[in-house]
């Protein structure tokens, strides 16, 4: 079976597209990576051509697959960089017409004429494509193809083991939802528990609580500065930031610094079902308008869907007093786990699923991570995931100008508050009468995804792409 860890599921990076930036990122600083290892120096290469294809084509610019790729042959780390050095870095490649190969190996580069966006519709194998080809003063050449396959995940073409079957054999392997079940039922263990024991085989236990604290830490963050942080979104569509207005209508007031002192006053909120449902509609909006602004968040399990389980999980913190360290820890658990049996079973790709493939997601990981967090059972935690999902099957990704804006931040809000039902419906059901299982309701997604016409899946060729007349989007 195949291994993959939460700190998978969730990456700490940087917006607007977890395939369609973080991917390109990887891919571009893997290549060069890989020559450099495999002993040939970077300081005799003279030139560097990009080709993207398929839907990172169509809708790369908007997504700033170009912008990522440069900053990974850069040789930056997604994590560490930090993002208002975004348009310094830009600048000075399209200044000095040249790019320094992984920080050190400086080679004529122009990005208009080096990353070429091929719009062709030749047959690909993946719908997320792309071509590095390194020329070297001798006229020798490296090559390669990589597929980002949403999430931030990469795959290089001829790999014939995937990473995640090269990590240390984990004491319980899940592939489906059934393996769930049996696995916490046998050993009398909640997913938790299970989930955490699979990641103590890769890392140490002090490492794992302290990096989901950082995933929350970071996921918090982009939820208080999309709250404090106003003004038009990127890209041409100018899109006015909501959640700063939502959050001072809420609030009524505009000083909420520091984070700490902002936290205090949210918890003094009432518990009325139009306050709730507002504040749920701000934490998802706060952090898709910062992920559309190149803004630093975390993929969950992808940067278009970012915001649902954030919202979800802040929700429970504040309005259901689920605020201890191990209650955090533990939704986060939970909803990776989750989120891996739709990455092993279908996608996690709007451009190789639609919509159904992010949005739908990460509403099913959210719902059975609250659903746990309410006390459900491991067949209710897995009941409030399959709710979710199936009111999600068939949701199209028709970005308008290309941006993960329109109608992407609006649809956060959505599977957020679709998570939040499902799990209530979960816990107040008896999982014995459902007559759709998870695994069941993961095949059928797969199989909706690909079914789906190619124009519904990530290209602004179709749907609410088409009926919005909008500007070139910014470079």
């Amino acid at each position: 079976m195949e291994s993959i860890s939460i700190f998978e599921m969730f990456k700490i990076g940087i917006g607007p597209s977890s395939s369609h930036a973080m991917g390109p990122w990887n891919a571009a600083k893997d290549f060069l990576s890989r020559i450099r290892l495999n002993g040939k120096s970077l300081n005799y290469a003279i030139s560097i051509d990009v080709f993207l294809f398929g839907s990172l084509a169509k809708t790369g610019t908007g997504h700033g697959t170009d912008k990522a790729i440069m900053m990974g042959l850069l040789g930056f780390d997604i994590e560490k960089f930090k993002t208002n050095e975004l348009s310094k870095n830009l600048e000075k490649i399209k200044k000095n017409n040249s790019i320094d190969l992984l920080g050190n190996s400086t080679i004529p580069f122009n990005p208009s004429e080096n990353i070429v966006f091929n719009y062709s519709k030749q047959k690909l194998k993946h719908s997320n494509t792309m071509m590095f080809k390194l020329v070297f003063d001798d006229g020798s050449e490296e090559e390669a193809t990589y597929y980002s396959i949403g999430g931030g995940f990469i795959q290089r073409e001829g790999d014939v083991t995937q990473e995640g079957n090269k990590k240390s054999a984990i004491p319980f392997p899940i592939q489906t939802a059934s393996d769930m079940i049996n696995w916490c039922k046998t050993e009398r263990k909640t997913l938790a528990e299970i989930s955490f024991e699979n990641e103590l085989k890769w890392r140490e236990e002090e490492d794992i609580n302290s990096s989901i604290d950082k995933i929350w830490d970071v996921m918090l963050d982009s939820i208080y500065e999309g709250c404090i942080t106003s003004g038009e979104l990127p890209g041409g569509l100018n899109v006015k930031r909501r959640a700063p207005e939502l959050c001072n209508q809420l609030l009524g007031s505009n000083n909420f610094s520091p984070r700490e002192a902002w936290l205090v006053s949210l918890s003094k909120q009432s518990n009325k079902i139009e306050i709730v449902t507002n504040w749920i509609s701000c934490f998802a909006l706060a952090v898709n308008e910062v992920n559309a602004s190149y803004g630093r968040i975390v993929t969950a399990p992808t940067n278009g869907a970012a915001g649902v389980i954030p919202a979800v999980l802040l929700y429970n913190i504040i309005f259901r007093n689920e605020d201890s360290k191990q209650k955090i820890r533990d939704f986060i658990l939970v909803a990776g786990e989750i989120g891996m049996l739709f990455k092993k079973g279908a996608t996690i790709s709007a451009a190789a699923g639609g919509c159904q493939a992010e949005i739908g997601v990460s509403s099913a990981m959210a719902a059975g991570a609250l659903a746990n967090s309410m006390g459900g059972s491991i067949d209710q935690i897995l009941m409030a995931a399959e709710i979710a999902m199936e009111h999600h099957l068939g949701l199209s990704c028709d970005p308008v100008g290309g941006l993960v804006q329109i109608p992407c931040i609006e649809r956060n809000t959505m599977g957020a508050m679709k998570a939040l039902t499902a799990a209530q419906l979960a816990i107040n059901s008896n999982p014995e009468d459902a007559k759709v299982s998870l695994d069941a309701v993961i095949k059928t997604m797969w199989e909706t995804a690909q079914d789906m016409m190619s124009k519904y899946k990530e290209t602004a060729e179709g749907g609410l792409a088409l009926q919005i007349s909008v500007n070139e989007p910014e470079c």
